[in-house]
């Protein structure tokens, strides 16, 4: 069973800054793509960025600038580096593998 575990979520001020990270038991032949999504209450969980097994990273507009993913070389941890945080980066964030295996989420709270 793959299994994806996130941490290093929290309270934190607007303008601060959180890494996330995500321990995944899957097979480094079996990695194509990891990503990080995040859903806040009463919406819609959106994609908020990808890495490819080749490195090629994607980020939606809205955390470009100022959010950072990448991953270790042995690709069990992934990060997402969160800088400059606003108050609408609230949510639960969550790893993601190939599309279809999930883990349970951390959440991240900014606020004053």
């Amino acid at each position: 069973q793959v299994q994806l575990v996130e941490s290093g979520g929290g309270l934190v001020q607007p303008g601060g800054s959180l890494r996330l990270s995500c321990a995944t038991s899957q097979s480094i032949f079996d990695i194509y793509l990891m990503g990080w999504y995040r859903q806040a209450p009463e919406k819609q969980r959106e994609l908020v960025a990808t890495i490819s097994k080749g490195g090629t990273t994607t980020y939606t507009d809205s955390v470009k600038g100022r959010f950072t993913i990448f991953r270790n070389n042995a690709w069990d941890t992934i990060y997402l580096q969160m800088n400059n945080l606003k108050p609408e980066d609230t949510a639960v964030y969550y790893c993601n593998s190939n599309y279809n295996h999930w883990g349970n989420g951390t959440l991240v709270t900014v606020s004053s």
